[in-house]
């Protein structure tokens, strides 16, 4: 075999090689592919930093009831902030903002953060979730903190599924049964009424 001939064949050898080996990476359990995750806004303004926001809907497309927005602040400064309100400029919706414990305000920490969504965390509820927004859009929404003012960015609509099931919004609470309007303090007791505990028992509040 000439040397010319020799070089070829070795030549494509070598592809055939590097080929296999590209077809490998590709196919393993660390495929690119497999690392695909929701590409969740994020934004930074001064000291506050802003994650992972979305608008989280019900998790079936026909069900009536809140959404919520999701996200973490962080804040880089030596002071605390203070969320004020999250606004949908889109729609005359309100978002209700709840700490994680308590009726106070919703404090960004200096050097730490707070988190909206999930058990345990801050909420941010829109209560008439369907019709303030659809699956799919992508919505502006605003954090207003009380000394880095409006800060703004896009956030994907997404319903209360696969990675954001723990995130979604509640239920709405059940009202309570209230009791026959016909019935007085003072009322005589019915035969089953022993049964009941003095005063009654309060429900828990739904979370």
């Amino acid at each position: 075999m000439s040397r010319s001939l020799r070089h070829g064949a070795l030549a494509a050898t070598a592809l055939v090689i590097s080929i296999a080996s590209l077809s490998a990476c590709a196919a393993g359990n660390d495929a690119a592919t497999l690392q695909v995750r929701p590409d969740n806004a994020a934004t930074s303004v001064g000291d506050i930093k802003i994650q992972n926001v979305n608008v989280v809907t019900q998790p079936e497309h026909d069900a009536e009831g809140p959404a919520v927005v999701t996200g973490a602040l962080f804040n880089q400064g030596t002071e605390d902030e203070t969320l004020e309100a999250i606004t949908l400029p889109r729609s005359s919706t309100e978002v209700e903002l709840h700490a994680a414990k308590g009726d106070g305000p919703l404090v960004v920490p200096a050097g730490g953060k707070i988190v909206l969504g999930g058990e345990g965390n801050a909420s941010a509820v829109i209560e008439n979730g369907r019709q303030a927004t659809q699956n799919g859009n992508i919505e502006q929404v605003v954090f207003r903190l009380s000394d880095s003012g409006d800060i703004a960015l896009g956030a994907t609509v997404v319903p209360s599924r696969s990675y954001f099931k723990g995130f979604g919004p509640s239920a709405l609470p059940t009202a309570a049964a209230s009791p026959d309007a016909s019935a007085s303090p003072d009322a005589t007791a019915s035969p089953d009424a022993s049964a009941t505990p003095t005063g009654g028992e309060t429900s828990p509040a739904a979370e």
